[in-house]
């Protein structure tokens, strides 16, 4: 059996570009100016992660969730009449067109920007699990969310294709032994893929994926 497990962010939407938004407006509210250095540093990572990397670690856990809830809240608010529009070009024909392969998403975001997006875009039929950040203690790189989301399936982790945008979400795909195609919202080429595509509408990816279901 494959089965095909996507991270959110990157991946299911081109949501990044409104994620930087949002986070230079939370952190103005805190008197922080956001750099091109800190956008780069967020991709990828647990919100618990970016707090404590942009405001130090004398924050308590309490303050920490806070931060990163106010920071999604401003997020959900900008891609509310927008996340049709984010979607990563030919998604929802893909997912049509293997919507008989056991499907997840496994992502280091909040359950409430699942949710938001699952629900809104009409997503969640396709996925038969979902993974969150908020499921496991270590975020991506790590593979937990990963392995996870291959145990609710039911599928061998040497079965699963895994479709990622990231450095720490390949990274954390390789490390739980799956396959990964990298998806260039965010990155060119990302290490330890197999194929790298512009989108879900690309001729390599089907050709890839239907070589990986072909028989020996």
């Amino acid at each position: 059996m494959t089965a095909l497990i996507f991270d959110m962010d990157g991946v299911l939407v081109d949501s990044n570009p409104l994620h930087r938004e949002a986070w230079a407006r939370f952190n103005l509210l805190h008197g922080l100016a956001t750099t091109a250095d800190m956008h780069e540093r967020m991709y990828g990572r647990r919100n618990d992660q970016i707090v404590r990397d942009f405001y130090g670690d004398s924050l308590s856990a309490e303050e920490v969730a806070s931060r990163g809830r106010a920071k999604e809240r401003i997020y959900r608010e900008l891609a509310a009449d927008r996340l049709e529009e984010i979607l990563v070009p030919g998604l929802k024909r893909f997912l049509d067109s293997h919507h008989h392969l056991a499907m997840a998403v496994a992502t280091n975001a909040q359950p409430e920007n699942v949710n938001f997006v699952l629900d809104r875009a009409a997503l969640r039929p396709y996925f038969r699990a979902v993974v969150d950040g908020d499921q496991v203690v270590n975020p991506k790189p790590h593979p937990d969310v990963y392995l996870k989301a291959a145990k609710l399936l039911d599928a061998d982790p040497a079965e699963c294709v895994v479709y990622e945008d990231s450095h720490s979400g390949a990274a954390a795909a390789v490390a739980a032994g799956m396959r990964v195609i990298g998806v260039r919202t965010t990155y060119v080429n990302l290490p330890g893929t197999c194929l790298n595509v512009d989108n879900f509408l690309s001729g390599d990816l089907e050709e890839w994926l239907e070589a990986q279901l072909r028989p020996v």
